[in-house]
């Protein structure tokens, strides 16, 4: 169980978090939501003591803890299968001791009675703890994830920052801890990964508090949800569906205490005005001034804020706008693009859909020039102004910089004032621009590396997972601006709203080859 007491957080002289009090017990799926910036990562480090709180505390009872990070922390020189054991500390000891000992007594080194007694005590405690099963449990974990049998071997420098991060949830997952902490576990899943966690969490024997921005995901496995925003913290019974429902109604609710409040607080402050300088209503008017004094003012739910913005186009272009020809790339001795050839027209809307390492990052890539494929041609038409987002870019961006300094380098000479309006439209406002990089959390560097991005005038954009880190109302924003550009898009996502509302042509890239799927003109 985890009981969180009066927990406050306060940054620059202003509480991010204030008094937030709730409980997870043993065997809830708690999801927690709210916009980028208002404290879901630093209220999961509090509870984790990654971070101390400026006030309250935390409590954790019945069990061992788990805090899957928004970053990877795996040892790149150990191969997958080295790091899973890594996740079991004294069964990993025991394992490597009963191999020593083993040895010792094929060598006939040391007294062998000794060692014959410790080799027992080593096997009977790798029992125990369940040591036997842990190989098949790593093969459950890893398939469930994605990974293939030969993966196994692989060292974890080969993966990219996507697997490596699916590396640090899958060691979490064989922990089986009574307590789950998840900072953003879906953002680097495809469908089929994704579809497995949820099945893996929904019938996890333990407790699991997660932050996601994926609302199907939290359908299927939260039961109970809880609000972040304005620096507290509310709590909704049952499903994501029902979440909604609720928010909605208690917004409705207040806004009819407020509004009935409102216009008694109207009458009494007439009757005080009215009546303030009459001797005879003295003692009635500071009665009424002392009652409203005492009264509990009922705030309403301003609800959150969301991003405002549009995509230009930087103009017209031909109408064949990219003519890409059997291209070949290998990587690492290993074919990763076989034979691809891919014509896109002026205005097309091209989604890549198909399972991670299908070769669709691979293939954005070259076509942005960013690798040069093994064989083949990419020959893009005269007039195309070209925009690449990578499916890490925020982890381009100088951690130094400001907010306004980091959008400045792409902005083309417009002004600071041109610049702090955009960057208003993504939620940075006022002294927000001023912030460091290294100060905002994952989901605002998300949206600063957009905002750098979209400032730049192309009518080619190349995107790679560009919904993946956003809230939903970022998210919901950037999927309006996609769907109303009137540009050419080639996007690889996993974002059903991407393929089904605003392709127009989706590809599937699968084991290095590429196929069309649909057509939705």
């Amino acid at each position: 169980m985890i009981v969180v007491e009066n927990l406050t957080k306060t940054f620059g002289g202003r509480d991010l978090l204030s008094t937030v009090s709730f409980t997870v017990s043993s065997n809830e799926k708690v999801g927690v939501v709210g916009a980028n910036g208002a404290g879901k990562t630093t209220l999961l480090k509090m509870i984790a003591g990654d971070e101390p709180s400026s006030a309250g505390q935390v409590n954790v009872s019945e069990g061992e803890m788990a805090f899957l990070h928004q970053e990877s922390d795996v040892g790149l020189d150990r191969t997958l299968g080295e790091e899973m054991w890594t996740a079991l500390p004294e069964v990993n000891a025991l394992r490597y001791r009963i191999d020593e000992i083993d040895e010792a007594l094929i060598l006939e080194e040391g007294d062998p009675e000794a060692l014959v007694a410790e080799l027992d005590a080593a096997h009977d405690r790798f029992r125990v703890l369940g040591g036997n099963g842990v190989d098949s449990a790593i093969a459950r974990v890893t398939t469930g994830l994605g990974f293939s049998t030969e993966d196994i071997g692989k060292p974890c420098g080969d993966f990219s920052g996507g697997w490596r991060m699916r590396i640090s949830l899958a060691k979490i997952l064989i922990r089986r801890e009574a307590h789950l902490l998840l900072d953003e576990p879906t953002n680097h899943l495809d469908i089929v990964s994704k579809n497995w966690l949820a099945q893996e969490l929904a019938g996890y024997p333990g407790a699991v508090l997660m932050v996601t921005h994926d609302q199907d995901f939290l359908e299927k496995v939260a039961t109970r949800i809880l609000d972040v925003e304005h620096g507290r913290v509310q709590s909704y019974p049952g499903s994501f569906t029902e979440y909604k429902r609720a928010k909605g109604t208690r917004q409705a609710q207040l806004d009819v205490q407020a509004d009935r409040q409102e216009r008694e607080i109207a009458r009494q402050e007439e009757f005080i005005d009215r009546f303030r300088s009459k001797a005879t209503k003295a003692r009635q008017v500071q009665s009424r001034i002392k009652a409203l004094d005492r009264m509990d003012r009922v705030e309403r739910m301003t609800g959150s804020k969301s991003t405002k913005f549009q995509i230009k186009s930087s103009g017209r272009v031909e109408r064949v706008v990219l003519n890409a020809r059997e291209i070949y790339h290998d990587w690492e001795d290993s074919p990763a693009l076989l034979d691809v050839s891919l014509e896109v027209e002026r205005g097309q809307k091209v989604a890549l859909i198909g399972h991670n390492g299908g070769g669709k990052s691979t293939l954005l890539r070259i076509l942005a020039g960013e690798v040069t494929p093994t064989e083949g041609v990419v020959n893009w038409s005269e007039r195309s102004n070209r925009g690449y987002y990578a499916q890490h870019q925020d982890e381009s961006l100088n951690l130094d910089s400001t907010v306004l300094e980091s959008v400045r380098e792409s902005a083309q000479d417009q002004p600071d004032g041109a610049l702090r309006g955009i960057l208003g439209r993504f939620l940075f406002s006022s002294d927000d621009v001023y912030k460091s990089i290294k100060m905002l959390s994952g989901g605002e560097k998300s949206r600063v590396a957009l905002a750098k991005f979209l400032v730049q005038p192309n009518n080619v954009l190349l995107l790679d997972e560009p919904t993946n880190h956003l809230d939903a109302a970022t998210r919901e924003e950037l999927l309006g601006a996609l769907s109303d550009y009137d540009g050419t898009i080639i996007c690889a996502s996993h974002d059903p709203a991407i393929v089904d509302e605003i392709a127009s042509h989706v590809y599937t890239v699968e084991q290095g080859e590429i196929s069309l799927t649909e057509v939705n003109v």
